[in-house]
């Protein structure tokens, strides 16, 4: 979610600490004798070997469960063996309301449960945007994988609403700037929580340059920089996607800033059809909307790393309302001619603009999304801790 929102469809993407003690203590007491899920494996995931979790019993809300078992159980970095993981971005209500009662609203109206929910976060360490692992994240994440996307910036609104942002800047995060203060304590979050959790550093890392985060170099050593505190405080149970906007008029710039293949565990993309939005006209249907960055990640960036369509939605054709039900629809079918696709997370929430609305809260986009989530290629054993 960068300054636009974060909507990287096929256009030129735009541009667009007092509680931390106490929180820290308070998760620490919760989540004492947390164990690690460790799916065996070797070490790109692909082995099947399974480890139960350890120790000494969970804190009632702590994620619960024994790994699954079986030749569809996802692989050590999470890639499910018989399909794809079904997600979504859920916003917090207008209201005020939790994101528990807002992600339980939307599983109604859906169908179905989530396997994955994609949340956001700044670097402000306050108590909910800049925290790692909130309250609601910890009890949603007990039948859920989370997907926590890290922003190195601070939001000037409470949960982003405007998009707009304070730039940290990728050379002070890679000089270790932000290390005692922000980047270390919700490291130790992470690994207090201990189910394996995605995770993605400045997601839509492209649509930062213009935002002022600094160079491809940068980001690459910040990238680095940041897993590697995280490996120094034994932080395991974290897997690695590197989130681009896809928008190939980026090619460039997206290859220079990928940190190299050691240090990804996942290729994330953010396309949408846009048509009527941000100034298109183009109706493109799922397959036109994923196929062209799909391909040219197989090509460009890695031919075998797992690919998660890390937000990806469409908009209504005013003219023809159906045509939003018919693009959802035709996601089971197209999906499995490409592989790769491991994960999708549709993202639910509007965005800036005239004809935006990619939410598919009702009418024909939610008939069509309801349909398209009871495919059985979407139902896969999801882990416990």
């Amino acid at each position: 979610m960068s300054g636009k929102h974060a909507a990287g469809g096929l256009r030129p993407p735009g541009g667009p600490r007092a509680r931390l003690l106490l929180a820290l203590v308070a998760v620490a007491a919760l989540l004492t004798g947390v164990s690690v899920w460790l799916t065996g494996g070797d070490e790109d995931g692909t082995g099947d070997d399974r480890t139960a979790p350890t120790g000494n019993g969970l804190p009632p809300d702590a994620a619960s469960g024994a790994p699954p078992s079986g030749p569809c159980a996802p692989t050590k970095i999470l890639v499910p063996q018989c399909g794809a993981w079904w997600g979504a971005y859920v916003p917090y209500p207008e209201d005020g309301s939790s994101l528990t009662e807002a992600v339980r609203a939307h599983e109604k109206r859906i169908g179905r449960k989530l396997d994955l929910l994609y949340t956001y976060h700044d670097m402000s360490n306050t108590e909910i945007d800049g925290t790692l692992l909130t309250p609601d994240e910890i009890e949603l994440g007990r039948d859920r994988m989370l997907m926590l996307a890290w922003e190195t910036t601070v939001w000037k609104e409470k949960h982003h609403a405007g998009y707009t942002e304070t730039p940290l800047g990728w050379k002070n995060v890679a000089a270790g700037e932000f290390d005692e203060k922000v980047i270390d304590p919700q490291a130790r979050r992470l690994k207090a929580y201990g189910k394996r959790v995605f995770f993605s550093l400045d997601q839509e890392v492209d649509a930062r340059i213009k935002e002022g985060q600094g160079t491809p170099e940068e980001y690459v050593a910040a990238y680095r920089h940041v897993q590697s505190r995280f490996k120094a405080l034994g932080v395991t149970n974290v897997v690695w996607v590197w989130t681009v906007s896809g928008y190939l008029g980026n090619k460039a710039l997206m290859k220079s800033l990928y940190p190299g293949d050691a240090y990804v565990d996942w290729l994330g993309m953010d396309q949408y059809n846009y048509f009527t939005c941000h100034d298109t006209t183009d109706w493109k249907d799922f397959d036109r909307s994923q196929r062209p960055t799909y391909d040219w990640l197989r090509a460009e960036i890695s031919p075998d790393k797992p690919i998660m369509l890390a937000e990806f939605s469409t908009v209504p054709d005013p003219d023809n309302p159906l045509r939003k039900r018919d693009w959802f629809t035709q996601i089971p079918r197209t999906v499995k001619t490409m592989p790769g696709i491991r994960a999708l997370v549709q993202w639910n929430r509007t965005v800036p603009g005239d004809g935006c609305d990619l939410t598919v809260n009702e009418g024909p986009g939610l008939t069509g999304y309801r349909e398209a989530g009871k495919n059985g290629y979407f139902k896969q054993p999801v882990p416990g801790r």
